[in-house]
This record gives C-alpha cells, sequence and structure tokens, in this order.
C-alpha cells in the first residue's frame, strides 16, 4: 500500500472513520481531499463503507427543486427504470448491483444515494455524491470503479427513482409476497413508489429476480397482471385466489 491517507483524513472532520483495512491506502485520498461532509471509510465488520452525509450540498440541488434526502442503499436503471436497492448492511445489495451491471443495466449510486423530489413533475431524481460516483465496494475485493470495469456506458449520472426492491433475510421473519395481485407502495420525500420485498438466502440469484420484478411491473403498467389474470380465470372455474395463503405449498 501507498502511504498517503493521512493528509486527506484530517480534512473529513471527527465524524469520519476510517476502517482497519484502509490504513495507509492512497485510494482513500479519492474521498478524502476535498473537505467534503463526512463519510466513513469502511471498518472491519458490516457498517457501510461510505455513510451518509449529514446534509447535501446546496449546489447539487437545481433551483426550484423540492424535498432532499440521502440513504443506504444502492439506485441502478434496470430496463430504464429506475431502481432503488435497500437492504441491511451485508446483504448483498452491491453484489446484486454489479451482476446487474454485468448483464447491461447501469450503476447510478451505491451505499449512498441521494434524492430529490421535482416539486414541479412529483418525480422522484435519485444520484451519487460526487466523490465515489461509479465506485462500488465489493466485500473480499474492496472499492472498484465500474466505470473502469465495464465502460463508461455502464454509469448514469442520475436518474428517476421508478421502483424500490427491498432485500431481506429469509430468515428475518418477514412474510414476503406468494401471489402479487398489487404491488405495495412506499412514499419517499412525499412521492408513492413501488415495492417489493426480496429472499435473501444462499441459493438466491437477486440480479435475475430485480430483472423479473422489474419486468412485471413495466408489463403491469400496459395493463398485463398475470397474477390478476389468473384470479379472474380461477374465480370463473369457482376457485378464489388471492393473498391470504402463505402456506408453503402451492
Amino acid at each position: 500500500m501507498i502511504p498517503g491517507l493521512a493528509n486527506g483524513i484530517h480534512s473529513l472532520g471527527p465524524c469520519s472513520a476510517l476502517g482497519r483495512s484502509f490504513a495507509g491506502s492512497s485510494c482513500a485520498n479519492l474521498f478524502c481531499s476535498a473537505r467534503w461532509p463526512p463519510f466513513a471509510l469502511g471498518n472491519p465488520g458490516n457498517e457501510p463503507l461510505f455513510d451518509e452525509a449529514s446534509s447535501i450540498p446546496a449546489n447539487e440541488i437545481p433551483d426550484g427543486e423540492g424535498q432532499t434526502d440521502q440513504i443506504h442503499g444502492s439506485l441502478v436503471e434496470v430496463a430504464s427504470l429506475g431502481v432503488l436497492i435497500l437492504g441491511p448492511s451485508g446483504v448483498g445489495k452491491s453484489e446484486c448491483v454489479i451482476e446487474l451491471v454485468r448483464r447491461g443495466q447501469r450503476l447510478v449510486a451505491d451505499d449512498v444515494v441521494r434524492l430529490r423530489a421535482d416539486s414541479e413533475t412529483g418525480r422522484l431524481i435519485g444520484w451519487a455524491p460526487p466523490h465515489i460516483r461509479h465506485f462500488i465496494e465489493v466485500r473480499g475485493l474492496g472499492l472498484m470503479s465500474v466505470a473502469d470495469l465495464f465502460g463508461t456506458e455502464a454509469t448514469l449520472d442520475e436518474c428517476e427513482v421508478g421502483f424500490v426492491v427491498r432485500l431481506e433475510d429469509m430468515g428475518s421473519g418477514v412474510q414476503f409476497e406468494r401471489i402479487g395481485l398489487e404491488r405495495a407502495r412506499e412514499t419517499l420525500l412525499g412521492v408513492e413508489i413501488p415495492t417489493v420485498q426480496l429472499p435473501v438466502h444462499a441459493a438466491s440469484n437477486l440480479a435475475t429476480l430485480v430483472e423479473l420484478a422489474v419486468r412485471d411491473w413495466q408489463l403491469r403498467l400496459r395493463g398485463v397482471n398475470a397474477a390478476r389474470r389468473l384470479d379472474e380465470r380461477l374465480r370463473a372455474r369457482g376457485g378464489i385466489l388471492d393473498g391470504g395463503d402463505k402456506g408453503e405449498d402451492g
């Protein structure tokens, strides 16, 4: 490792945290050199590598925009739809994003996602803090530039958030959807966004599940709802398909 971190780390202030794996690493200068609000540059546990800063600089918010916020998560454009991927640290968000990018999707932000609500259009826009834009942390490998690995066409500076995916451990006790007649919604900065919860376990192929969720939602926007169609077919034959069946079989 090349020494060079010490000169930069002091500019981040007392809230910064530096993981042991980064001690003396010159790569951290990318995040430390410009007196930007504090990031936590990793730690030995499962905390976010880049922690959320306390506020968003005013020069990143266009005039006339509404509320702003930033959250721990990842944002990737999948089939032209901005997908916000949320979940606890270490659940597999970044690995899911890398696989999506490898399949031709585009990274917007990893670990810290900044959000603003467009007060005129009602859209929710997401982007990455400039100092970590298009970088991603992969546990076991470290920091990587998606633009270097896959080309600049694999990245976007910002996009509209149109879908939320929450990754949850299979053993967390969450009741996962089994039928899906309707998609749940959650509100971010006053904007309602469709959302799904996806189970994470040893055999999960999260990138495939995210792509399926996006394709299904885009079909629903065109009036094609497979679950609803099957429900209507069963009702016509005397059976009823509803969201109450959470059994293990079926």
